[in-house]
């Protein structure tokens, strides 16, 4: 049997995603992104398409390193708010029946106990359909607004990141899959000896348990992450079954998944349970001619500042202060999170600081696949029969007209290939990832 690519698709809640001008566009649904039924719209689409799984960024600060304020994210909608993604993935659990539905959650912030309740009664929700994409916080703001005053040093964060799984991972198997024995004749609802104290205890976590939400379907939810750095990557080969990648090119995205499968294997996992999938951006069109006036369109509403302030955001570098005509080649960073600069540093050859952030504000840095449904096929089965990825997270250049061109075109098109799913074979998220 041929092996078949994987997709999840990518979801904000908040207006834009990484479009920065695609609220301004008509076909826009960014001006309902209060509204709970944009998200089950999107889910609705995606599972008809026969995606593995839907899954939600999340932050916990409103964005102000860009000058030191937030004028500029509220001013147009760069990263402005969000709404919780695990209150809306348990509404769209009761609109979907198949799709995996995973949400960001960040190990610098919350404790173990939180974390593994709350996936845990996901799973439960969905069926066996729980994902969390694994963070570790990059900026203090956001632990301030958790009440502390600093994250933990950068080199130690994935050192707390460990613990937190290592602890998550205790609290959702402190029920055995047989505790509940649910004999009323007998009055023996559940065998207390299959249900256990984990006291667990590491240097920066620890937590008594058992967990109070029994074991879920899957037994634990499946763990995505995205660290580019090489502690991140060595993090990914300990624990992740799916990766979010950004690469601009095939060349950048195959070293990396070479790099990322060896740990993978390192850690004696199967490199097989490990799903590496680079973002793409999407705009298709009945013919290369239309499909790239879409996107001349499209494109022609960013705001290159406001992607500078994007830029500014993720490296966590104040860039307010630089010329927007300023080489990149001239600009000497040290800060910011290293992995995500490099990916920014990409071919950045000849390019200003206003280059970056147009290509920032249309797709952060992601490749824009513009074409018809053969030709963006044709892109995809390129990389994945050159083991240069597992299949992809596509995020849509504009909601929700991008997911609905996707799967009555591109969908299809792979079908047909032999290389994607024409059905779920199974019930839950891991179920999809490993058929």
């Amino acid at each position: 049997m041929a092996k078949e690519m994987h997709l999840i698709g990518y979801c904000c809640a908040t207006p834009t995603w990484h479009h920065n001008g695609s609220w301004r566009h008509f076909e826009s649904d960014a001006l309902d992104a209060l509204d709970p039924q944009r998200y089950e719209n999107i889910a609705r689409i995606l599972e008809r398409g026969k995606f593995d799984g839907m899954f939600f960024v999340d932050v916990q600060m409103i964005e102000e390193v860009f000058g030191g304020n937030f004028n500029a994210n509220l001013h147009q909608p760069g990263q402005t708010w969000l709404l919780d993604p695990m209150q809306l993935l348990a509404t769209i659990a009761r609109v979907t029946s198949r799709l995996g539905l995973a949400a960001t959650m960040s190990t610098s912030l919350y404790p173990p106990f939180h974390i593994a309740k709350a996936f845990a009664s996901l799973d439960h929700i969905s069926g066996g359909r729980a994902g969390w994409n694994v963070v570790t916080s990059a900026n203090d703001n956001e632990a301030k607004n958790f009440g502390f005053e600093r994250l933990l040093e950068k080199s130690l964060r994935y050192d707390q990141g460990d613990e937190v799984l290592e602890a998550t991972h205790a609290l959702w198997d402190s029920w055995e899959a047989d505790a509940f024995i649910l004999d009323r004749e007998n009055a023996i609802y559940a065998d207390p000896s299959k249900v256990h104290h984990v006291n667990y205890r590491g240097k920066y976590v620890s937590t008594r348990g058992p967990l109070t939400t029994p074991r879920c379907p899957q037994g634990s939810p499946v763990i995505m992450q995205a660290g580019a750095s090489d502690r991140g990557r060595e993090f990914a080969g300990r624990w992740a079954e799916v990766i979010f990648a950004i690469h601009s090119s095939k060349k950048h995205m195959k070293a990396f998944y070479d790099d990322v499968k060896s740990r993978v294997v390192k850690h004696g996992r199967d490199p097989s349970h490990c799903a590496i999938l680079p973002s793409v951006d999407v705009i298709i069109g009945e013919t290369e001619t239309i499909a790239r006036e879409k996107a001349d369109y499209l494109n022609s509403l960013v705001s290159p500042e406001l992607g500078v302030a994007g830029i500014s955001n993720s490296i966590g570098v104040d860039l307010s202060n630089y010329p927007l005509d300023k080489p990149l080649e001239d600009m000497e960073i040290t800060q910011g999170p290293r992995g995500m600069l490099d990916v920014i540093l990409q071919g950045s050859e000849g390019k200003t600081l206003r280059d970056a952030g147009r290509a920032w504000g249309v797709s952060q840095m992601n490749p824009q696949l513009v074409g018809t449904p053969k030709t963006v096929a044709d892109h995809m089965q390129d990389l994945f029969e050159g083991e240069a990825c597992d299949g992809f997270i596509v995020c849509p250049s504009l909601t929700p007209s991008s997911y609905v061109q996707f799967v009555d075109g591109v969908v299809p098109e792979l079908q047909r290939r032999g290389i994607f799913r024409t059905d779920y074979k199974g019930l839950t998220f891991r179920d999809h990832l490993r058929s």
